[in-house]
């Protein structure tokens, strides 16, 4: 864990690290890299948030709610899950 706060590139690898490890059709919560990354985690979660967007709009990773994909530009609300696009 680091006390500095990860930056764009970190936040990025990280994710699509997470997806990667993940068994094919397996989803993870982003708060599951956010408590990798830092230990007080919750403040990464804004940015995760808007880099899983950046990686859904390039197609490597798919955002889902309640089992539905999310389209990468409208607004999100509430809890999503990730997944390698």
């Amino acid at each position: 864990m680091t006390a500095l706060k990860p930056t764009d590139a970190q936040l990025r690898e990280a994710l699509l690290a997470k997806a990667q490890a993940r068994r094919p059709g397996t989803t993870f919560c982003p708060s599951e890299v956010a408590r990798d990354l830092a230990a007080d985690w919750r403040p990464l979660m804004e940015p995760l948030r808007a880099m899983a967007r950046e990686l859904a709009r390039e197609g490597r990773l798919q955002v889902t709610q309640k089992g539905e994909a999310l389209d990468a530009e409208a607004p999100w609300r509430g809890p999503i899950r990730l997944s390698l696009a």
